[in-house]
């Protein structure tokens, strides 16, 4: 893990030394623990440095001043049974957003398959507090989750795929999402136990794929999701 100190964006300031290239925009997170030093919590979770600075990344308000070994040890606690997978053979710019939703979701682990570098602008730094782990190919990706017990459901809009909101949409499964443009790899799609696709009513063959895995991951925490 690398130090956490500002998730806003790539070129946010240090918690607690705001921009002022733009005023206007409303300041998110907390400021220093009031009363100083001498008031700070005993709690080892907390990390000095916010406590002293502020707070300005882009965490739910219960994770406050937590460091960040602090935090992915708490999620390792409450993380849902589902995994994501993506294949990377074009550094395709929806990865990060991918990774993004799936730490909102609470992904056990994402899975790049492909190259091993990705395009980590759109996960806003979440990709700090979620498991990742890197299948040189799709043969092994999935003998990975051959190993694992867990079925592979690919997500594409091809002949013969099921509606998601329709189809059986296990517990403990894996969610594989393809490339903009050119969806899953053909190998992808033959591996897969199941393929789902989206009910769509307007005129464009496709969606965006990181909104298409939004979709897909709230319907399976609609189904599974703990409170």
């Amino acid at each position: 893990m690398t130090d956490d100190r500002a998730d806003a964006a790539p070129d946010a300031p240090r918690p607690g030394h705001e921009s002022h290239d733009e005023p206007h925009l409303p300041e998110h997170g907390v400021g220093p623990w009031p009363g100083g030093r001498a008031a700070w919590p005993d709690d080892p979770r907390l990390d000095p440095d916010l406590l002293a600075h502020g707070d300005r990344r882009n965490v739910v308000d219960r994770y406050r001043y937590w460091r960040l070994e602090a935090i992915v040890a708490d999620l390792d606690e409450r993380r849902h049974p589902f995994h994501v997978a993506i294949e990377n053979w074009q550094h395709d710019l929806n990865i990060g957003s991918i990774v993004r939703t799936a730490n909102a979701f609470a992904a056990q682990t994402v899975h790049i398959v492909g190259r091993r570098r990705w395009n980590k602008r759109g996960a806003m730094v979440t990709d700090r507090y979620q498991h990742l782990m890197h299948h040189p190919d799709v043969a092994d990706f999935v003998g990975w989750a051959r190993a694992e017990g867990l079925p592979v459901i690919a997500v594409d809009n091809v002949e013969g795929s099921e509606p998601v909101d329709l189809a059986a949409l296990p517990e403990r499964c894996v969610l594989l999402f393809g490339q903009e443009g050119p969806g899953l790899s053909p190998e992808a799609l033959e591996a897969a136990d199941r393929v789902v696709e989206i009910t769509q009513y307007g005129s464009t063959r496709s969606i965006n794929a990181a909104a298409a895995a939004a979709i897909v991951m709230q319907e399976w925490a609609r189904r599974h999701a703990r409170g």
